[in-house]
C-alpha cells in the first residue's frame, strides 16, 4: 500500500513508463557518470526516475527544534590543521582571522561573475530549516540549519540559458557538482549557522552546501568557489565517481 491506497497494476505500469520517459529525457541531455561499473549504471536509472516522478520542487520534510540530535562530523578533518595531508595554508588564515577576509567566488556560465564575503551573504534573504542528514554509512540526525538558498546567489550573478551543472570546489581539495534542479531547489542552502550557532569548523565553517534532497556526501563543507557550467564536470581525481561515489544520490 501508498498512503493508504493499493499500488495497482496500471499504477505499476504508470510509474515505469514516467520512468522510461524520464530516462529517455535524460540521456537526450546527459546522463550522470558511469564508469562502466554496473552500480554506476543503477544511479542513471534512479536519477532519471526521480526526475520525471517528483516535482522539481517537492520538499523534504522539515521537523521541530525538538526533534534535533546529537550530529556527529564523520570523516571531517580540519583543513587548518598542519598535520592535515590536505592543508590548506589559505583556510588556516582565514581560520585565525574568524574568517573576515574569506569570500566564495561565484564564476563560470554566469552574467555578472563575483564574490561574497561571509557578512555579505548574511545580507541575502535567509532560510531556516530543520532536515534530516542520511549519510551513506547508514546513519541519520536531525539539524537545522541557516544561511542562504542557493538560489538567491545564482539569482545575484545572473546564470546563462544554457548553464546546468554547478560545481563545488573546497579548501580540503574535494570537487562536486549538481545539475540546476538541485541547485535551485528552495531547500538547498549555503549554510553559515548550525543549530541556532554559527557554522563549527567540524561541520565546514565558514560555508557548507546543504542539499537536503540527496544523501549526506553531497552537502561539501569548506566551501572556497563555485563554478556555473554548461557541461557535466565530476571532478577527475578530486570527485566522488572516481573514488568510488555516485554522483546523484537522492533520496
Amino acid at each position: 500500500m501508498r498512503n493508504g491506497r493499493l499500488i495497482t497494476r496500471r499504477g505499476l505500469l504508470m510509474a515505469g513508463v514516467a520512468a522510461a520517459g524520464g530516462l529517455a529525457l535524460t540521456r537526450s541531455k546527459q546522463l550522470p557518470p558511469t564508469y562502466g561499473s554496473l552500480l554506476r549504471v543503477g544511479d542513471n536509472l534512479t536519477y532519471a526516475a526521480q526526475h520525471a516522478l517528483l516535482s522539481g520542487q517537492n520538499l523534504v520534510r522539515e521537523y521541530q527544534t525538538k526533534d534535533i540530535s546529537s550530529f556527529p562530523a564523520t570523516g571531517t578533518v580540519d583543513p587548518g590543521d598542519p598535520k592535515n595531508p590536505k592543508a590548506s595554508k589559505t583556510y588556516r588564515e582565514h581560520q585565525r582571522g574568524g574568517f573576515a577576509d574569506w569570500r566564495l567566488s561565484v564564476e563560470g556560465a554566469v552574467a555578472k561573475p563575483a564574490s561574497f564575503s561571509l557578512a555579505e551573504l548574511r545580507t541575502l534573504p535567509a532560510r531556516t530549516q530543520i532536515t534530516r542528514h542520511a549519510c551513506e554509512e547508514g546513519w541519520t540526525a536531525i539539524g537545522q540549519w541557516t544561511g542562504v538558498p542557493l538560489s538567491r546567489v545564482l539569482d545575484a550573478v545572473g546564470i546563462l540559458p544554457t548553464a546546468r551543472f554547478a560545481s563545488f570546489y573546497s579548501y580540503d581539495d574535494w570537487q562536486d557538482s549538481i545539475d540546476l534542479l538541485d541547485a535551485l531547489h528552495p531547500q538547498t542552502l549555503l549554510a553559515y549557522g548550525m543549530n541556532g550557532r554559527d557554522l563549527p569548523t567540524a561541520h565546514g565553517a565558514p560555508l557548507r552546501l546543504r542539499v537536503e534532497r540527496q544523501l549526506g556526501y553531497k552537502s561539501m563543507k569548506y566551501l572556497q568557489r563555485i563554478v556555473v557550467t554548461e557541461h557535466l564536470d565530476d571532478g577527475g581525481a578530486k570527485g566522488n565517481p572516481k573514488n568510488g561515489w555516485a554522483w546523484y544520490v537522492g533520496i
